[in-house]
Order: structure tokens, then C-alpha cells, then sequence
């Protein structure tokens, strides 16, 4: 791997793209700070412009964990 590459999160693999925003346009923060639209914490959303591609990947991930768990089984 260059000395370019970055890593993706716990998987190990080099990004080769830089993550595309999550937003929906839909921004409303639950009562636990958490975008109802595009499931990041107020935090990640602020974070998102200056975070590394490997940092955005792990955004993305914990934000799905956040949908997967907010739905029901059927509409995942």
C-alpha cells in the first residue's frame, strides 16, 4: 500500500474514493442528536468536511448501524 493510501476503518482495506455525503436533505436531529434523515450524530455532520476518507467510511458505518437498528426487520 502507498504511503497515500488510507485504510478502511476495520476492514483493512485502502479507500480508493472519497465517501459521498449521507444527507438526504432531510435535517432534523432526534431527541438523542441524531439526524432523522441521514442517521449521523450531530457531531458527524459537523465533522464530515474536515474528516479523512477513512474517517467518513467509518461515519457511513455507524450511521447504517443507526438505520438497521431504527427499522423495522422488512424495510431494511
Amino acid at each position: 500500500m502507498s504511503h497515500d493510501e488510507q485504510q478502511d476503518g476495520d476492514k483493512g482495506r485502502p479507500l480508493a474514493v472519497e465517501p459521498a455525503s449521507p444527507c438526504v436533505s432531510i435535517c432534523a436531529l432526534n431527541e438523542d442528536d441524531v439526524c432523522v434523515g441521514c442517521y449521523r450524530s450531530a457531531t458527524e455532520i459537523t465533522d464530515w468536511f474536515m474528516a479523512s476518507p477513512a474517517e467518513k467510511q467509518a461515519i457511513l458505518d455507524r450511521a447504517r448501524e443507526r438505520r438497521l437498528a431504527d427499522w423495522p426487520t422488512g424495510l431494511r
